[in-house]
């Protein structure tokens, strides 16, 4: 991972020398809360339709004063953290040295949209004065790094689809300059109300089926989703000596811009390309080095085909296997990031790529050796997990093995 970016320097840059691991993972999904019930879930029929986390109980992680405070994507955040901070084991480091990074697309919306009708039905009088904690997007990194007592950086992003990607890179990019030792990162969204569902359907992004089907000829649009997803990053050499458990180590990242349209991507995604190079250069290996690709794969016709546009401009005919893990779990904007890359945690665990569920005719001119059908034995390698979001945000991280 760099450190600087400079074309004179004969790298093109200083690299870190501070290696950033994943350490702890935690999944609060509509397949399952938990590392072990999101991977299960992961391999099981993905029935049509909207995809809540159905029958959560947010009571294990929240009090009920703490519930009246904590909108549901809020909910979801301190839970998954609380699983991933347990998968991680004491990390023995000063709260000082140890960061929260968090990605929301929209926050606390359900809270918002309720309070609204609430005042216009009974009057502004009646509106929560929670309203605001319930409503921001912060409140979710906050309540974690409250939650565990953690007093280095605390921020969230912002990206869209990419904004839990973003977070993770973030992330690592503070262990990997020695301004934290470990960092909590992920991402949380709870956005299936009733207005942004009239918004996603009249722009007609959402699929009129229920049924997420990635590179598909038939996809018509992505299937709305919920949850969160968190990662303890730690560094590396102190992941070792107290002898943690790593799944994976993050090698590069990188984040650019399609500044073309505020939710087409860039036409034959150029800018996605130019991300997933950068997150190459990034990391220091070559695209005949990447071993699976953890495709964003929303399941709409523009991302789609732009996305396999990129990746083939890349990977050319040597394309390694491609999966998008939103054919079963739809696509938690926000949070999707955070919950693919347990999904690539998992592979590396499991040496398993899961299936690309519901797909079954690939798209003619979609040149992509798309995992469907059954799982596909993982070679062990480098993975890109890929992140792209409305507004032409984009986010790529290159995941490597445990040494």
């Amino acid at each position: 991972m760099r450190l600087t970016w400079d074309s004179n320097h004969p790298d093109g840059g200083l690299r870190a020398t501070r290696k950033v691991a994943v350490v702890g993972l935690g999944a609060v999904s509509v397949v399952g809360i938990g590392k072990d019930e999101f991977w299960k879930g992961l391999f099981k029929p993905s029935p049509a339709g909207v995809k809540r986390v159905e029958n959560f109980d947010p009571s294990p992680w929240l009090n009920p004063k703490e519930l009246r405070r904590y909108d549901r994507f809020n909910q979801f955040g301190v839970a998954a953290a609380d699983l991933a901070m347990q998968d991680a084991g004491p990390l023995n480091l000063p709260s000082e040295k140890v960061g929260v990074f968090m990605g929301t697309g929209v926050g606390g919306l359900e809270s918002l949209e309720t309070q609204i009708i609430l005042a216009q039905q009974r009057g502004y009088n009646r509106v929560t004065p929670f309203l605001v904690p319930l409503l921001m997007t912060n409140a979710g990194a906050a309540s974690i790094a409250m939650r565990f007592a953690l007093r280095g950086p605390c921020e969230t992003t912002s990206t869209a689809c990419a904004s839990s990607n973003h977070a993770i890179a973030n992330a690592a990019h503070l262990i990997a300059t020695g301004r934290c030792d470990a960092m909590v990162a992920g991402g949380q969204e709870a956005a299936i109300t009733p207005a942004a569902t009239a918004g996603f359907t009249n722009m007609t992004a959402i699929s009129s089926c229920g049924i997420s089907r990635p590179f598909d000829k038939n996809r018509d649009g992505f299937v709305q989703a919920e949850g969160a997803g968190v990662l303890v990053l730690e560094e590396y050499e102190h992941a070792i000596s107290r002898g943690a458990h790593i799944y994976a180590l993050i090698e590069g990242t990188a984040s650019n811009e399609d500044a073309h349209h505020i939710t087409a991507p860039l036409p034959g995604g150029k800018g996605a390309e130019a991300c997933m190079r950068l997150a190459l250069d990034d990391a220091g290996i070559t695209p005949d080095q990447i071993t699976h690709i953890n495709a964003h794969g929303t399941s709409t016709p523009l991302n789609d085909l732009s996305e396999s546009q990129a990746i083939y401009s890349l990977f050319g005919d040597r394309c390694p296997p491609v999966t998008s893990v939103k054919g079963t779990l739809g696509h938690a904007l926000g949070s999707a990031g955070a919950l693919e890359a347990i999904a690539v945690a998992l592979t590396y665990e499991n040496g398993l790529i899961p299936a690309t569920a519901n797909t079954k005719d690939i798209e003619d001119e979609m040149k992509l050796d798309l995992v469907v059908d059954e799982p596909r034995k993982f070679e062990t390698g480098y993975i890109i997990s890929n992140s792209f979001g409305f507004g032409g945000h984009n986010s790529c991280i290159v995941f490597g093995p445990a040494k």
